[in-house]
């Protein structure tokens, strides 16, 4: 008979027994329902609720039942509901009455609710702590390779030349900003609901101050109905898994077009290729392929809880019980998915020759040779046709910018602007070379080589900081 079936005459029918059960999914609970137990039966002990031998005792069974687990040799039985139902059976079959005192003032609401907080803090921490690295390992990239020209990008279209290591850092930031989620989903989960009992407390003197302290939650819930009912600490969760995996998808989308023969920006290595079953000399990106393509099945994960959680009342549902899979199912893929980023950066080869050669095709240097004539006192206006004019005759002559003599971009110019026109130098050369370009760009925040250096000290230091907060426990502060 199930815990709850007191009230039952017949018994439950096989089917709805297994489509009901939710062990398979819980069992990712296990330690943290374990936890939460021991810090119920203290607590209980210490109110006087129930005698401290049985405290004790309940505690000593759960440390046995969570070796086991750990070792593999707990013998999970498929006729058990949930892992609530399987360790608790479990520990009143190894210690006796004692441990049917344990659901004292609890329900399985607030203590799957107390469970799920307690793992999505730590996949919070761990998911932080991958992020650490993932961004640690783009600084590296960045740094090694600091004044490496490559070609900026709008509308995939040749822009503006850039340094490498400016590209390298737009994704740091991107990920600086995941972190920034997932510290907000920790801190949302940092809740201790147990003590709300199924909606609406208990009449046991319980100190939930106590158990707060103890499981390391933060302060405990304000309300009984929202404790039991409440997964939008998931939610977040989801969300920030959901921004990252769309962050490393853009990086992934990247590195695919730069390692195919078109652009020959990198190679990726051969750890992170694979090739073809037909084709010997094929080498593809497919492990950034499939990054980019597991980013639909966390959006999935969001969206489903989402409509999950839309149209219920208070308090609990047992709708409640679909939250876990996908939460699991996003924090271990965007994991996996970060863990895979890392290995592909770290050990990717850049050409660099490639990179620079291409910096000046597609006529990056346009607008810098439309400031040449601005600064000149053209107005920007008119040195922007002047300079289009000029791609137009490049391009009927089949030339680049940098292919023009100083006597052809005269007579280009002339045809707008005669005063425009009379403006050009010999030092004009200096506006087409893609690393004086860059170089250039010293504004804050812009891919000057001056610039780039001050954001990279910034990134590291933003980078310590988080990784302090991470290590040092103080995730929760502000």
């Amino acid at each position: 008979m199930a815990l709850w079936g007191g009230r039952f005459e017949g018994g439950v029918d096989a089917f709805t027994q297994e489509f009901g059960a939710s062990l398979e999914e819980d069992k990712v609970l296990a330690h943290q329902d374990i936890a939460g137990s021991k810090a119920h039966a203290k607590m209980l002990g210490q109110q006087g609720v129930i005698s401290q031998e049985d405290a004790q005792a309940i505690r000593e069974g759960l440390d046995e039942i969570d070796a086991r687990i750990t070792a593999g040799t707990f013998v999970w039985d498929v006729n058990d509901e949930d892992v609530h139902m399987a360790v608790e059976g479990e520990l009143t079959r190894a210690i006796g009455t004692a441990g049917a005192r344990l659901h004292t003032g609890r329900s399985r609401n607030d203590q799957v609710a107390t469970d799920i907080r307690l793992w999505a803090k730590d996949q919070c921490e761990k998911l932080m702590n991958q992020n650490l690295a993932l961004r640690q390992v783009l600084i590296q990239k960045a740094e090694d390779h600091f004044d490496v020209v490559m070609p900026g990008y709008t509308h995939l279209q040749h822009a503006q030349p850039v340094l490498f290591s400016h590209h390298m850092l737009a994704y740091y930031w991107m990920f600086t900003r995941d972190y920034a989620r997932l510290k907000y989903a920790y801190m949302a989960a940092d809740v201790n609901p147990l003590g709300s009992a199924a909606l609406a407390g208990t009449t046991y003197p319980l100190d939930r101050f106590a158990t707060t302290q103890e499981l390391g939650f933060k302060a405990p819930s304000h309300n009984s109905l929202d404790a039991v009912s409440d997964r939008d600490y998931l939610l977040d969760l989801e969300y920030a898994c959901s921004v990252s995996m769309m962050h490393l998808s853009r990086l992934c989308e990247e590195l695919i077009l730069w390692s195919s023969t078109e652009f020959g920006f990198i190679t990726m290595s051969d750890s992170f290729s694979t090739g073809s079953s037909i084709m010997p000399q094929k080498k593809n990106p497919d492990f950034a392929e499939l990054i980019r393509g597991k980013v639909g099945r966390v959006y999935g994960d969001l969206t489903q809880l989402l409509v999950t959680m839309k149209g219920l009342p208070l308090a609990y549902n047992k709708d409640l019980q679909e939250c876990k899979v996908g939460a699991i199912d996003a924090a271990k893929t965007l994991y996996d998915c970060m863990y895979c980023m890392e290995g592909m950066i770290a050990t990717m080869s850049l050409h660099e020759d490639v990179m620079l050669a291409q910096s000046a095709a597609g006529f990056t240097a346009a607008t810098d040779v439309a400031d040449y004539l601005a600064k000149r006192g053209i107005p920007f206006r008119v040195a922007h046709e002047v300079v289009g004019n000029t791609v137009l005759y490049c391009e009927k002559a089949g030339k680049g910018l940098e292919d023009l003599s100083l006597e052809e971009l005269k007579r280009a110019a002339a045809e707008v602007s005669q005063e425009a026109a009379d403006l050009y130098e010999a030092d004009i050369a200096s506006a087409l070379d893609p690393s004086s370009i860059a170089r250039a760009r010293n504004t804050y925040g812009g891919t000057g080589h001056d610039a780039v250096a001050q954001q990279l000290q910034e990134a590291k230091d933003a980078l310590a900081k988080d990784a302090g907060s991470v290590s040092s426990g103080r995730i929760g502060e502000c």
